[in-house]
């Protein structure tokens, strides 16, 4: 297991810290030569005001990294650091060249598929590609659309359930834990040879345009947000450690992370199992108390605080599953969706929301408890405005057993029903 851990606080720099304030004068001046977020590159409202502040305020040019603390951002990566879904680009790109391999049996590839998309998926792929071949999913449109419609939705082109048994829903969910169990057989390196070739293809592609994945209609391009690279940069020049947290697979994220400056030791998502020979198998590395598994601890909602805690922070065991005191908890977290809200919501300095009206952590934005939550619409074909409430208070909390509840705050309350009014 590989840790990436930061510096902690000390005792001794602590009283440093507290024997020495800076001066008035010196505060000012050290945030005068801060790196500064582009002013040329459109923000909602104050939201670059109030991200400037906590650059200002948290990193290095403040004077604290010379105590010890180096602070900690965390983003999400799909539709938060990019438009549109890395993996599922590369997935598309993937079926177009016949790069998914025919496992033994279908059930083999996720412990929840079920015996519908096990029969499903065998009678449109078939069974005259020896095993371990490439599928000719490029022109046998009945597989591909079987694939990719379990990827998307968890069901069967019939509409019967992909996956079925129980999980923790709020550390796990079969379809995206299957990506990384598609490309079974392969070698890491050739899983990141064809994520840089969707990748090149989906940055050439036009703003807007799509494609026909089998009968599906899939966004066929990707951009990088430049606010998000910006972001990025200016908290790293700024002395932030920054971190991509995703639920997609590893070496997919590693690829276009790289290309906002992120490294691949930065970069933490779906890391699977691999066999003696260096090849991807169904397996996925686990997290906290959670063994190596099919899947039972992806960085999904609750199990992206456990990745971040047991890889950034080096916390082992249980407790990688529980919020941290506030010196083991990231500064800065950035997300899009629910499957972001518990990692986003640990930040201590700024909770970044791109509305794409997910109902759990839109009510914790809107709610703002703490004054810092920052929401900003998508930089790229925002949504309109949502027009019903979010059911804070009744259903928009994704529970455990895979049930809906009220969302809470830290002291047992109800979050009310919230309007969406950042569009």
């Amino acid at each position: 297991m590989r840790y990436r851990r930061v510096l902690a606080w000390t005792l001794a720099a602590a009283a440093a810290l507290a024997a020495a304030p800076p001066s008035a004068a010196a505060a000012t001046a050290a945030r005068t030569n801060c790196p500064r977020l582009s002013t040329k590159l459109d923000w909602y409202g104050d939201n670059r005001a109030h991200l400037q502040q906590v650059i200002d305020e948290r990193g290095s040019c403040s004077g604290h990294g010379q105590h010890g603390q180096v602070p900690v951002a965390a983003f999400d990566w799909d539709n938060t650091v990019t438009k549109n879904d890395v993996t599922d680009a590369t997935i598309s790109w993937s079926l177009r060249h016949d790069k998914i391999l025919r496992p033994a049996r279908w059930r083999d590839t996720s412990k929840w598929l079920t015996k519908e998309a096990d029969t499903a998926l065998t009678k449109a792929c078939g069974t005259d590609v020896p095993v371990g071949a490439p599928l000719p999913t490029s022109t046998n449109t009945r597989c591909t659309d079987e694939i990719f419609e379990i990827r998307e939705d968890g069901k069967t082109m019939s509409g019967a359930a992909a996956f079925a048994g129980e999980w923790n829903h709020r550390r796990t969910v079969p379809q995206y834990a299957w990506v990384p169990q598609l490309f079974a057989g392969h070698t890491v390196a050739e899983l990141r040879s064809y994520a840089r070739k969707a990748r090149s293809e989906a940055l050439a592609a036009p703003v807007g345009s799509t494609r026909t994945l089998g009968t599906h209609t899939v966004p066929a391009y990707v951009r990088y947000y430049d606010q998000q690279r910006d972001l990025i940069r200016t908290l790293q020049r700024a002395g932030f450690d920054v971190y991509i947290v995703s639920a997609g697979s590893e070496p997919v994220t590693e690829e276009w992370s790289r290309g906002v400056g992120v490294d691949r030791a930065h970069t933490i998502a779906i890391r699977s199992v691999l066999d003696r020979r260096g090849r991807i198998t169904t397996w996925n590395e686990g997290c906290g108390n959670v063994p190596a598994s099919q899947g039972e601890a992806i960085p999904y909602i609750d199990g992206k605080r456990c990745w971040i805690n047991q890889e950034i922070y080096g916390v082992e065991g249980a407790a990688a599953w529980q919020r941290q005191d506030r010196s083991h908890r990231i500064t800065v977290g950035g997300g899009d969706a629910d499957t972001d809200v518990t990692f986003v919501d640990d930040a201590t300095g700024a909770h970044l929301v791109l509305n794409r009206n997910k109902s759990e952590i839109m009510c914790r934005a809107y709610d703002d408890a703490d004054g810092r939550w920052v929401i900003n619409p998508m930089f790229i074909e925002p949504l309109p405005q949502k027009t019903d409430p979010y059911p804070c208070s009744t259903s928009a909390y994704n529970e455990p057993d895979g049930g809906k509840g009220p969302v809470l705050r830290r002291d047992g309350s109800v979050v009310p029903d919230q309007e969406d009014t950042v569009y």
